[in-house]
């Protein structure tokens, strides 16, 4: 994939992810970042569950990312309130 791929798909995972979980997102660079680094944690999840991706292409490309954000920012919430609370 070219870097254009890379943001296109970093954008649509970490905006729809941010959507998902109530949240108004990070900005524009924070749901790219959040996106990409969702696609590698959802490519580490579906290896290690052994799940294959029910659709191919950018599609698929896509919905692994958005997996993977959903579960980043989810963990980016626990850290947050475990560590907020006083």
């Amino acid at each position: 994939m070219d870097l254009l791929t890379w943001l296109i798909v970093g954008l649509i995972a970490g905006v729809l992810a941010s959507l998902v979980m109530g949240g108004t997102g990070y900005g524009l660079i924070g749901d790219i970042v959040v996106g990409i680094v969702g696609a590698f944690v959802g490519g580490w999840l579906f290896r290690a569950l052994g799940v294959t991706v029910p659709l191919g292409g950018i599609a698929g490309t896509i919905l692994v990312a958005f997996v993977g954000a959903v579960v980043l920012l989810f963990l980016i919430r626990l850290i947050r309130r475990s560590t907020t609370r006083v």
